[in-house]
């Protein structure tokens, strides 16, 4: 290697994130993850063996996803090729392919394809890659924070092999920055130590993210100004205005948060609400996302068991709109502690769900012909009865068509002002 050469490749890796520097290479420097690449494992085997298989690596951020893809990279005679599902559409996959045939052809050699954040592609896109998959043309790697179960199309699920990974604890996190401190080449030549509530400090700040743990640590070396770098709790706090505890939204955590929450109004528990609605509003989680779930939950779960949950609801919305943060926590609480105590009925829910299962299956049947629009041509055996002219409103005539007219699809339940809807219904 000529000098030129030497002092680019110098630069560029130092031009590199920490984390991206100490990115592992093969199976012997990833830390963690034992659950999926221990001895004689499935994933194990095919790195080890180099036959691969389709695969989908779901898991936080910073659990390793992409490190596991690098090491694959590395080892494998296969072509590797990587993409980002955000940046990257059916263009980039369709050249992709082409040349992976071209490979197969003239070398005889397949080609591995990852695709980083694969829930970014939408169902079109998924289902594009899903031939080229299904016939063998590539070998397919996806990386996603978010459960395949639900953002991945279940015709490519089916092809492919999922592997979770967990997030990382407390000892593979050391793990991981005191490697850096010794190994890194540009941190190894400073003098760096850490207290022991330092280091406790930065990893509880790092929430199992190897990434962060390691993107921290390099910040807070180059804001230590002594020759002498000592992590201690103090220094970081000096660095940092406050730790870091909140979530990527399109992780498991954005979901599990807003479920907990609903859940605990479902209940009536309104000390675990608060809770879940607190944690939400510490984790940076955004207030209108909390208000249109609210209202969303005042129809399903309260209904017209308390119709004016709804209304509260809207109007917490509204003013959470207009009024934004610190305050809007205010409003969402006395919002939320309000759902949560009232009776609750999802009958509404049931009902449109109930009438929707049953004409999907079904068909749609003719309107009677007495409640046809007026433009509509047909001859009509029956007029309409105008309600008003009939006493409590009742005309005698069936309202809905002569096949499903004995279904009934709402039922009330006999609670709050709910409950005043099942003699109403009886009289007709």
């Amino acid at each position: 290697m000529d000098l030129f050469k030497m002092n680019y490749n110098l630069f560029s890796k130092s031009s590199k994130p920490l984390a991206e520097r100490m990115r592992p290479e093969n199976l012997s420097s990833f830390v963690g993850q034992d659950n999926i690449i221990k001895n004689n494992s499935v994933l194990k085997n095919m790195i080890k063996n180099n036959k691969f298989a389709s695969i989908i690596l779901y898991g936080p951020p910073g659990s390793g996803k992409t490190s596991l893809a690098n090491i694959i990279s590395h080892s494998t005679d296969n072509f590797f090729v990587k993409i980002s599902a955000v940046t990257s559409g059916t263009k980039e996959v369709k050249d992709i392919v082409e040349l992976a045939k071209d490979n197969l052809s003239m070398y005889n050699k397949k080609t591995i394809l990852f695709i980083d954040e694969i829930h970014r592609f939408n169902k079109m896109q998924q289902d594009f890659l899903l031939e080229y998959v299904e016939n063998g043309d590539i070998i397919f790697i996806g990386a996603t924070t978010e459960n395949p179960a639900y953002e991945v199309n279940s015709a490519l699920l089916s092809r492919v092999i999922v592997f979770e990974l967990k997030t990382l604890a407390f000892d593979e996190l050391k793990n991981i920055i005191d490697n850096a401190i010794l190994n890194d080449e540009l941190l190894k030549n400073k003098t760096i130590s850490y207290t022991e509530d330092g280091i406790n400090y930065l990893i509880k700040m790092s929430n199992g993210d190897a990434r962060t743990a390691l993107n921290y640590l390099e910040l807070i070396v180059d804001n230590i100004e002594e020759d002498k770098k000592v992590i201690s709790e103090v220094v970081i706090k000096t660095i940092f205005d406050k730790v870091k505890v909140y979530y990527d939204k399109n992780s498991d955590k954005h979901y599990n948060f807003i479920s907990a929450f609903i859940k605990s109004m479902r209940v009536g528990d309104a000390d675990a609400v608060v809770y879940y609605l607190a944690s939400m509003l510490i984790a940076g989680e955004d207030i209108n996302f909390i208000a249109r779930r609210m209202i969303i939950f005042a129809s399903e779960d309260i209904g017209n068991a308390n119709p004016d949950a709804l209304v509260l609801a809207n109007a917490c919305a509204e003013s959470v709109r207009k009024i934004g943060m610190p305050e809007a926590r205010i409003i969402l609480s006395q919002c939320a502690i309000y759902l949560a105590c009232s009776e609750k009925s999802n009958r509404s829910y049931i009902a449109i769900n109930d009438a929707l299962k049953y004409i999907r299956e079904n068909g749609l049947e003719e309107v009677p012909d007495f409640l046809k629009s007026g433009r509509t041509i047909s001859k009509k055996n029956e007029e309409y009865k105008y309600p008003h002219d009939y006493e409590n409103m009742h005309t005698g005539q069936e309202y809905l068509p002569e096949k499903v007219k004995n279904l009934k699809f709402y039922n009330p339940k006999n609670i709050g002002y709910e409950k005043n809807f099942i003699d109403k219904l009886k009289e007709e």
